[in-house]
């Protein structure tokens, strides 16, 4: 479900570092993270994110989620902007 939010978003912001500065701009509607990915980088990414009341779920592979954003490398975390 959330790899069809992510083809199908608008405008999306890919990688933890871009993701929270999107988070700090208060640009985005909901991240999306991927499982498997380092738990120190996703939790920063999911800490930013209940401080701001954004949603936030999970998904089970960094390869899918970059797959699912029209990349050809993993990605940890995906921003879907406002």
């Amino acid at each position: 479900m959330s790899y069809e939010k992510v083809v199908q978003a608008m405008e999306k912001v890919v990688g933890t570092k871009q993701t929270l500065k999107a988070l700090e701009d208060e640009q985005v509607k909901e991240i999306i993270v991927a499982e498997d990915a380092d738990p120190r980088v996703l939790q920063r990414v999911i800490t930013q994110a209940e401080k701001t009341s954004v949603p936030w779920s999970k998904v089970d592979s960094k390869k899918k989620l970059g797959k699912a954003c029209g990349i050809e490398v993993s990605a940890a975390t995906v921003a879907i902007k406002k």
